[in-house]
């Protein structure tokens, strides 16, 4: 298994090896505000509420959700987050809150739907704005995404636009795409409005999604990533992961997490295990040192080449 029950990692001092991140965040400021790791909420159902307030008991300021009942209990984020805000003293304004406007056709219609399918998009997203504003008890998201592209490439410009506008409004303060694997989606995007977040799989199925996680990095773009761990168990598994793992005295999964961040990946974490929830957050503060360094090549060789 890549989940061995070792303790959170404790650090020794820095990362050894540069963090790349560094010249996209002169980019994209949206960067400067962003986690290195988030917590994802999809599939909890009713257990959603518990596990967000145990995800940031445990050190998560960051969490992910959508206005899609399909998969998603935004509402029951919201209600963690006011039960952080009143029992444990956790402010609105330090947390990052990204919630996403999905398109009917990834919507349940047997469940409410958060805008009349028969509107235009742009009534459609205000409306799904309005219901997660409300849901999630704030003014204000940190970042607001499709959830992914609209059926043609004109009306998910027409989506775009919308979000732009949400922007300048002050209502959301970054704006971006899920699900997207086409640069030309992001290409006809940015002919609006930069694209400041990104949020794919990224995982051993679609060979890590390079063209278009190449094209972020390139371009100062957030890329987040989720599916990493559980659609990896190839990579979790090989012997140069578990090498690592081993002299660090840490998890395969926290070695990847970490190998990520290094690279311009932020991390979802779905975990509902507080002891993972723990090693999660600890990846980041990992060190490769420099007798690790050949150790961390050959994982990435493995990844880009």
């Amino acid at each position: 298994m890549h989940r061995m029950q070792t303790p959170p990692y404790e650090p020794r001092t820095s990362s050894t090896i540069p963090d790349p991140a560094g010249s996209s965040a002169r980019l994209n400021p949206v960067m400067n505000l962003a986690p290195k790791l988030i917590y994802g909420t999809a599939w909890k159902g009713d257990k959603t509420a518990r596990l967000v307030i145990s995800a940031f008991l445990q050190g998560f300021r960051a969490v992910d959700t959508a206005c899609q009942p399909k998969h998603y209990r935004e509402d029951l984020v919201g209600e963690a987050l006011e039960i952080l805000q009143d029992k444990h003293s956790i402010k609105r304004e330090d947390v990052y809150i990204q919630t996403k406007f999905t398109p009917f056709p990834g919507q349940d219609p047997t469940k409410p739907l958060p805008y009349n399918p028969r509107d235009s998009i742009p009534a459609q997203i205000k409306s799904s704005l309005s219901k997660s504003l409300a849901s999630l008890h704030t003014s204000y998201l940190d970042a607001y995404l499709l959830h992914s592209p609209l059926r043609t490439l004109p009306l998910t410009v027409e989506a775009w636009r919308t979000l732009m506008a949400a922007q300048d409004e002050g209502t959301v303060r970054a704006i971006g795409i899920s699900n997207v694997y086409d640069v030309g989606v992001l290409k006809a995007l940015e002919k609006e409005r930069k694209v400041q977040i990104v949020q794919n799989r990224w995982y051993e199925g679609n060979a890590w999604d390079k063209e278009v996680w190449a094209y972020c990095k390139e371009n100062g773009i957030i890329y987040q990533s989720f599916w990493t761990l559980t659609g990896s168990p190839a990579l979790l598994t090989h012997s140069h992961t578990t090498s690592l793992a081993d002299k660090l005295d840490v998890t395969a999964a926290q070695v990847l997490f970490k190998l990520a961040q290094l690279n311009n990946v932020v991390p979802l974490s779905g975990t509902t295990s507080e002891l993972h929830m723990q090693q999660d957050l600890a990846a980041e503060r990992i060190v490769f040192e420099k007798e690790m360094l050949d150790d961390y090549k050959r994982i990435t060789d493995l990844i880009w080449k």
